[in-house]
Order: C-alpha cells, then sequence, then structure tokens
C-alpha cells in the first residue's frame, strides 16, 4: 500500500472512529430519559406487562393508580406541589419530605414508580429490568444526594404498598366464583366461552377517594320487560336492528374501542387469542398525547396520570358495585333466546353483568378530571392502538373521544343505551368529585 493510500486509510478509520463514538454518545444521550419523558416510558413498560399477564380491566386500574400515585408522591417535593394520597382515603400521611434541592425527584420517580409495581404485578422480573437499565444513568451523581432521592422513593412506595395491601384486594382473591341462577333478565354466561363472572367482589375494594361503593349509585336499569313499546324492549330493538345495519364507520368506531385485554377466536377444535390494551391503558395512552401535545412540564404531566388513574380506579369499583347489584343481562343473552338464536354481536361480549357500560363509567371519570386539566376544547390525534390494531382517530375535544367510546359499546352489540348514558353521567360525578382536590 502506497504512503498516499496509507494516509487516506488512516483518515477513514480517524473520521469512522469519531463518527462511531460520537452516535454511541447520542445513543446514550437519547437513553437518558427526563421529564415526562420518563414517566410516558415507564407507564408504556407496565403496560406492555399488564397486556403480557392479561390483567382484568379492574385490576389493571388499580397497578395503574398506585403506581402513578407513587410516582407523583415521589417527585412533587421537587416542584411544592401538595400531596394527593394526603387527601385520600387509608394512606399514612407523608410527613418529612425532602427539600427540593437535596434530593433528585426523577430518581426518587423510578425507585416509587418501580418497587410498587414490582410488589404489585406478575412479571415482577421485566420491571426490575427496567429499573436497572433506568438506574444507570444515575451511577454518577451526588452519593449524598442520590441516597437521599432513594430513601424518599422507598418511603413512597412502602406509604403506597401498605395502603394497597389494606384495600381488600387480597380478601377478594379468596372470595367464593360467582353463582349464576338462570332467570330472565339476569346475566348468564355469555358465548362464544360462556366464562365465569370477571371480578364478582370488586365492590369490596376500598375506593381512593369516594365514601363507598355506592356513593355515586346510578338510577335503576329499565326493567326487563319484552311487551312491545316498553323502554326495555325499545332499547332491546334498538340495538338489533342497528347490529344489522352497521356502516363502516360504525364498524371502525366499534372496533377501535374494543380494548378487550383477551379476545378468543374459535376454528374448528382450536381457540387463539389476541392480547390487547386495557379500557384503562387506552386513557393512560391518551393521557401520554394529551401532555405532549400541550407540552406539559413534569409535574403536570405526572399529577395528570395520577388523577386520571385514580378515578378511573374508583370509577370500576362504583361500575362493578351497580353491575353486581343489577345482574343485567347481556344483549347476546336476550336476543338469542326471543329473536334470533344465531345472533352474535360484533364485539365479543365480556363476562360480566351489563348495566352500567364500565367504558362509559370510566370515561366519563377520566375524561371530567382531563377536560379540567387541559379544556374542553383541546383537540388530540389518537394513536394509541396503531401498535395494536394499526388504527388511530382525530377528535376536536376530550369529550367528542368520551361520547365515541360510550357508543362504541352500542355498536359493538354489547351495551343498551341507558348502560352508556347513564354510566357517563356516572364517571362524570365521579371525576368532578377528583377535580375538588386541593395542589
Amino acid at each position: 500500500m502506497s504512503q498516499r493510500n496509507k494516509n487516506i486509510f488512516f483518515a477513514i478509520s480517524v473520521f469512522l472512529s469519531i463518527w462511531l463514538i460520537a452516535g454511541c454518545n447520542q445513543d446514550q444521550q437519547q437513553k437518558r430519559l427526563k421529564g415526562p419523558a420518563l414517566q410516558h416510558y415507564l407507564v408504556g413498560k407496565l403496560t406492555d406487562v399488564i397486556i403480557y399477564d392479561i390483567y382484568s380491566p379492574p385490576v389493571a386500574s388499580r397497578l395503574y393508580a398506585y403506581t402513578n400515585l407513587a410516582y407523583y408522591e415521589a417527585t412533587r417535593p421537587a416542584y411544592s406541589s401538595a400531596s394527593i394520597i394526603n387527601q385520600l382515603n387509608g394512606f399514612e400521611q407523608l410527613k418529612e419530605v425532602p427539600e427540593p434541592k437535596g434530593f433528585h425527584p426523577e430518581l426518587a420517580g423510578i425507585i416509587a414508580f418501580t418497587a410498587v409495581a414490582k410488589k404489585l404485578i406478575f412479571s415482577k422480573d421485566s420491571i426490575a429490568s427496567v429499573e436497572k437499565d433506568l438506574l444507570e444513568d444515575y451511577e454518577n451523581i451526588d452519593k449524598t444526594i442520590a441516597e437521599n432521592s432513594i430513601n424518599w422513593g422507598n418511603k413512597v412506595a412502602s406509604v403506597i404498598l401498605d395502603r394497597a395491601a389494606k384495600d381488600n384486594y387480597k380478601i377478594t382473591r379468596g372470595l367464593p366464583r360467582y353463582s349464576v341462577f338462570e332467570k330472565d333478565g339476569k346475566w348468564q354466561q355469555t358465548p362464544p366461552d360462556y366464562s365465569d363472572a370477571t371480578e364478582p367482589h370488586w365492590r369490596k375494594i376500598i375506593p381512593l377517594l369516594m365514601d363507598s361503593a355506592a356513593q355515586f349509585k346510578p338510577v335503576p336499569p329499565p326493567p326487563y320487560n319484552l311487551t312491545k313499546g316498553s323502554q326495555y324492549y325499545n332499547e332491546l330493538m334498538e340495538l338489533y336492528e342497528t347490529s344489522k345495519k352497521l356502516t363502516p364507520t360504525q364498524d371502525t368506531i366499534a372496533k377501535y374501542w374494543d380494548d378487550n385485554p383477551f379476545v378468543t377466536q374459535h376454528q374448528g377444535h382450536l381457540t387463539f387469542a389476541n392480547k390487547k390494551t386495557t379500557p384503562v391503558g387506552h386513557w393512560m395512552g391518551i393521557i401520554e398525547i394529551l401532555c405532549n401535545s400541550a407540552n406539559k412540564d413534569a409535574i403536570t404531566t405526572a399529577k395528570s396520570y395520577a388523577i386520571a388513574s385514580a378515578a378511573i380506579f374508583d370509577g370500576f369499583i362504583s361500575c362493578w358495585d351497580e353491575k353486581f347489584r343489577s345482574i343485567t343481562a347481556r344483549p347476546v343473552t336476550v336476543i338469542r333466546k326471543n329473536i334470533e338464536s344465531e345472533w352474535s354481536p360484533l364485539l365479543q361480549t365480556p363476562p360480566f353483568p351489563e348495566y352500567t357500560s364500565g367504558h362509559s363509567v370510566i370515561s366519563g371519570a377520566a375524561s371530567t378530571v382531563l377536560i379540567h386539566q387541559f379544556g374542553t376544547g383541546f383537540a388530540f390525534h389518537d394513536t394509541t392502538e396503531l401498535k395494536y390494531l394499526g388504527m388511530e382517530r382525530s377528535f376536536p375535544s376530550i369529550e367528542a373521544a368520551t361520547d365515541e367510546i360510550g357508543i362504541s359499546r352500542f355498536y359493538g352489540g354489547i351495551h343498551y343505551m341507558s348502560a352508556i348514558r347513564n354510566g357517563k353521567e356516572q364517571g362524570v360525578k365521579i371525576g368532578a368529585l377528583y377535580n375538588q382536590l386541593k395542589f
């Protein structure tokens, strides 16, 4: 090789070395998650675990609520923001908080979030791996700051987990399965799997802010009555006839908001299952989009996640209290027995009573607290379902999305309109209660 070629080769080698080092440094910079991006990442990783472990929507709401409350409480002293859990039911009062400059809020947030998640989920190694990767970014910070941050994060997690241990969740794990007695108008297991009722004792979970599961008890559902002209008959026929002539748009709306974490498909003797996000996970995705669109700072983002997830948690308790009080039959049960024996709804019917609509209740709760923070006319483009369904939708406001979520259950053939309307009202009242918290 000539000297000239050697010089050229050396120059190229130096260039490539610099380029690779710069690239590695850039990757490291990209890896370091700060501000709102850090919490979005943590919530996203929790969503992955919830989907993998196939948690039911009520149980998923509990996971999101406790972890997001932990993250907010661990980071808030840096912003002199007031405690949320000090205003909720059953938490030990958090005192002796660190000075704003005496700890690292993001490190404390990671510790608190992951400590709570690891305790409450099945796939603990998944969250432990996330925690390990994130903590590598804090190996070189001041030792005193690091120690203060870790101690504070663990203290917050301890208070959260102490409350979680006393919320009756463990008790409900040991209660008997729900007994079904065949009676017209009352819930029966539904096709295709005829599964047992999901979380029939969820009303026993202690609410975070409501004074009881029945605080926002909705009006009763229309009484079961197949007499032509009765309210029940009219709503039944409205659903049945709509199912026969769904437009492409209605079909899309129903499927977009299905959010059934475990949909089974049967082909001969084989059964296939598709895992998807829960309704709560979909709202967590919307919160990320709203916060990013509004360029919200870290503490406002943390507050949005904490309050919305807590309101959703209470929403499920309130909704399940009514579901297992009225025990209303699903449309597929009534239609197959009285109208068309082979009829099936567009969406697979979830295994629990019909009234009220869980989607409507938790969406009413979530949207009410989010409208309070983002405003009534906040337009957004929802891409949450891209990774699951390859679908996305745009909305002129948060309330418009909430109304579409409600009607999607009607188009899907799994809820009557009374369950949707009254469910939303039930959720709005819960959200309004959360809007009274002081910060």
